[in-house]
């Protein structure tokens, strides 16, 4: 058995650039955090004594006859990817639920993917493990997502990420001390303004448009170096890292219809009026956790102003995708999986949980 954790995260700036469509022509930057908020996910061989191939338990559970009759696409397509036609076991669970905006989606895919290799015995680098994640999600699965999420859910910790025009990536740890890290989070809320659509589905009109958008993605990638230098540097306020995320959002706000709405803005401006300087809907868009960034001393008046949310309190996190429990066994015959798969073919895929 094999149980990984990965760590969900929070985008300040730059988002948008991290699409392939935008960055093999123009290059792109993120900096972003991961949060001791994650995902868990347990997976090992299923013993052949079930009526089942392979079961998957999330929101929903399929049980299924073959890995090929998986619902659930990133958990069909990983299996795919790593050649795995072994009957398997696969759980998951989080702190936080899916299209919410911290990247859930490519948290989930590294960890399985992170896990599926320890259950074949095999290791798996921070930076080959992003490269698969990116791959399964784009190629196989042909999501409408971009780069970012992959590269923070594997390496953790708060990051710059830079995407080159040749397609690659590089991560690199934002230098600063965790003094300042630790007053920065200080100043953050994050709150949950209701469940958005899914999430590929507003990036999908984000791409359709970015050929479009320049002027709008070579700003909030300039923000990027802004921000950048806001946070090392000990001698300027914090305050400019707020009032940043405020100018972000109004660039954001502006790329498509879909990535706000009448409630999300009265919530941005009740927390503006409430003293946050500045902040940001998180994700792609539509609903989801809204980050603030609001000076301690005005804390306690947003939380009021706000009181029918959820604040959810999180701190940042320097943990990428781990295996934290590892127990090899070895797996089951093939010869008791073919003869199982043969007598319970008959089963009906129609009856299999569909995956929203």
């Amino acid at each position: 058995m094999v149980i990984t954790s990965t760590p969900l995260r929070v985008s300040f700036f730059g988002g948008g650039t991290d699409y392939p469509v935008w960055y093999r022509e123009h290059g792109g930057s993120v900096l972003s955090t991961t949060i001791d908020k994650c995902c868990f996910i347990t997976c090992r061989y299923l013993p052949p004594f079930f009526e089942y191939h392979s079961r998957v338990s999330y929101s929903k559970v399929e049980n299924v006859v073959r890995n090929s009759d998986i619902v659930h696409p990133s958990v069909r397509a990983c299996l795919q990817f790593m050649g795995i036609d072994e009957g398997v076991e696969i759980h998951h669970v989080a702190d936080l639920p899916a299209r919410t905006g911290l990247g859930t989606s490519s948290a989930f895919t590294v960890g399985l993917l992170l896990g599926l290799y320890a259950l074949k015995n095999r290791m798996r680098d921070k930076h080959a493990l992003t490269a698969d994640a990116i791959h399964v999600e784009q190629e196989l699965l042909h999501e409408a997502v971009g780069a970012q999420d992959q590269a923070s859910a594997a390496h953790g910790g708060f990051n710059r990420i830079n995407f080159h025009t040749d397609g690659s990536l590089e991560v690199k740890r934002i230098l600063t001390s965790q003094t300042r890290l630790a007053e920065l989070g200080q100043n953050l809320a994050l709150y949950f303004t209701g469940f958005s659509r899914i999430a590929s589905e507003i990036a999908q009109e984000q791409l359709n448009v970015t050929p479009h958008k320049k002027k709008e993605l070579d700003m909030m990638l300039q923000l990027v170096d802004e921000a950048e230098t806001i946070v090392t540097s000990p001698g300027r306020s914090l305050d400019e890292f707020g009032r940043l995320l405020h100018e972000s959002w109004k660039i954001k706000r502006t790329l498509t219809q879909k990535i706000t709405t009448s409630s999300i803005d009265e919530i941005y401006e009740a927390g503006l009026s409430a003293g946050a300087l500045g902040g940001k809907l998180l994700g792609a868009g539509g609903g989801g956790f809204m980050l603030f960034y609001v000076p301690p001393e005005r804390r306690e008046a947003l939380r009021m102003r706000l009181k029918k949310l959820l604040c959810v309190p999180f701190g940042f996190s320097n943990r990428g995708s781990q295996v934290v429990l590892y127990e090899p066994e070895e797996v089951y015959d093939k010869s008791l999986t073919a003869e199982r798969s043969t007598v319970y073919a008959q089963h009906d895929p129609s009856t299999t949980p569909q995956y929203q």
